[in-house]
């Protein structure tokens, strides 16, 4: 009888599906962000970028929920129910963390191989000159420094 309660304790809170309020998953962002030591500001701006905070967003290609991933990397990094809040930012976040590894910390690398793939990215380092790549990054950099420095941070054009 122990045991189930113990069952009810560690999977059920995974399951909740109220999960998906925006203070929660804000939550979870500042959480997994500290974890993995990465910025909670890049993984806020990822998720504007990519969903606009919809946890059940779709792409065109494929990705799945608010950190909008692929259905291999998000097994690969432990979201097995990509529409869950929490196992979607806990998941693209320790994708971000290998990111980071990967990339020395470079924040346009790191950004540009979540959209395009490190592969890709790793071959041609700061070269990238698909215009949708640049667009990309361009518009998680200005939602980083929003969040990370307020508007008045960004340059005026």
């Amino acid at each position: 009888m122990k045991w189930i309660s113990v069952f009810v304790l560690v999977v059920l809170p995974t399951l909740a599906p109220a999960q998906a309020t925006p203070i929660f998953a804000e939550r979870c962002v500042e959480h997994y962000a500290t974890h993995y030591g990465v910025p909670p500001e890049l993984i806020a701006a990822l998720i504007d970028v990519e969903s606009r905070w919809n946890p059940n967003a779709v792409s065109s290609k494929g990705a799945l929920g608010l950190m909008q991933l692929m259905p291999a990397t998000a097994r690969r990094f432990g979201a097995f129910q990509p529409f869950n809040t929490e196992q979607n930012i806990a998941a693209g976040t320790r994708y971000v963390t290998t990111l980071m590894w990967e990339f020395h910390g470079d924040l346009r690398l790191v950004t540009a191989a979540y959209y395009a793939g490190d592969r890709w990215i790793s071959r041609k380092q700061l070269n990238y000159r698909n215009p949708d790549v640049v667009a990309y990054v361009q518009a998680v950099r200005r939602r980083y420094m929003v969040r990370k420095f307020g508007a008045a941070s960004l340059p005026r054009r």
